[in-house]
């Protein structure tokens, strides 16, 4: 990792831990905009988060795509809604135009607007409140000027998720794979939020005393931890592998690999978080269950986790495989 990349992560951290605990947290999910609109200002002012992709000739950052994966993940450490999804994925697709809008982007970068990314089914994270929509549409990238957005009810309240549907529209080009920088993007995310609710989980049993002992005493629950650090770090290996490769050479196998890899180990690990907490993990009081909602959230933005597998199967066995030579 770089050190101007390990100062970004170290700069979101420290301003996620001042102005986004768990309390700061729920108000910003129950609020109108659905995120903290000052959190939000700090993040473009400060550390110009919705910068990153966009070209310093365009008064953006002129960062990688590993940049933008990690100042998201470590907002998604602690289930911090924010409009940067949807605005990274916005920019990807208005720079991939022939004649890119400069001014639009420069709006973007500066955290004066934000966007969303319409996909096949018409859901879209954030779209109720983004000035920028952009849809994908057989294979072909145009802006929404004019469309209808409408709140949905989900299971995860920490993002807003809304179906739009469209109206006037302006062509901007062929789509550059835009599901699969969505994809590289939450499975960044996934593995943060997965390694975080395992540490809230560990620190739970170290604390929870149950026959008059540390319930992280016992070996059964010791091994299980052991086993989901093994998959979350696992996760974690496959997505930086993947953010690097598609980085130099776009493949959407590897990027819909890393986000099956990284959203299975993310519901594992909530699921396991919700059973070694007890009754008290489905309580609305207590931050586990919102992992655990996030998870499930998370696996179902892109499609069901079976449709990309059936993707990746299909395309494992169209592959020119020699026979090996005895």
């Amino acid at each position: 990792m770089s050190e101007e990349r390990a100062l970004l992560i170290q700069t979101v951290r420290d301003l996620v831990g001042k102005h986004a605990a768990p309390e700061a947290v729920r108000a910003a999910m129950d609020s109108d905009a659905g995120y903290d609109t000052k959190l939000w200002q700090l993040l473009c002012e400060q550390v110009g988060v919705a910068a990153l992709l966009v070209p310093e000739e365009l008064g953006g950052a002129g960062g990688e795509l590993g940049d933008a994966a990690a100042a998201l993940a470590e907002l998604g450490r602690h289930l911090v809604p924010t409009p940067l999804f949807g605005t990274l994925l916005a920019e990807w697709a208005l720079l991939s135009a022939e004649d890119p809008d400069a001014q639009t982007l420069e709006a973007l970068a500066a955290g004066e607007a934000t966007g969303a990314v319409v996909f096949a089914p018409g859901h879209v994270v954030g779209g109720a409140g983004a000035d920028v929509v952009i849809a994908v549409q057989d294979g072909q990238l145009v802006r929404l000027t004019e469309f209808t957005a409408r709140p949905l009810t989900t299971m995860d309240p920490t993002r807003r998720v809304a179906r739009v549907e469209a109206g006037v529209a302006t062509p901007l080009g062929a789509d550059p794979g835009l599901a699969d920088v969505a994809a590289l993007l939450l499975a960044a995310e996934a593995v943060a939020a997965a390694d975080r609710a395992l540490e809230l989980t560990v620190a739970y049993s170290k604390g929870r005393v149950q026959f008059g002992r540390p319930i992280g005493s016992f070996q059964a629950l010791k091994h299980r931890m052991a086993d989901l650090y093994v998959t979350v770090q696992t996760a974690a290996a496959v997505v930086d592998e993947a953010i690097a490769t598609y980085t130099e050479q776009p493949a959407s196998p590897v990027a819909e690999l890393a986000f099956v890899v990284a959203s299975e180990a993310f519901t594992e690990t909530a699921a396991d978080a919700i059973q070694i907490h007890g009754g008290i993990a489905i309580t609305a009081e207590h931050d586990i269950q919102l992992y655990f909602k996030r998870a499930h959230g998370t696996s179902q933005l892109l499609g069901p986790v079976r449709e990309h597998l059936r993707r990746l199967e299909t395309e494992a066995l169209s592959m020119d495989v020699e026979e090996p030579v005895l």
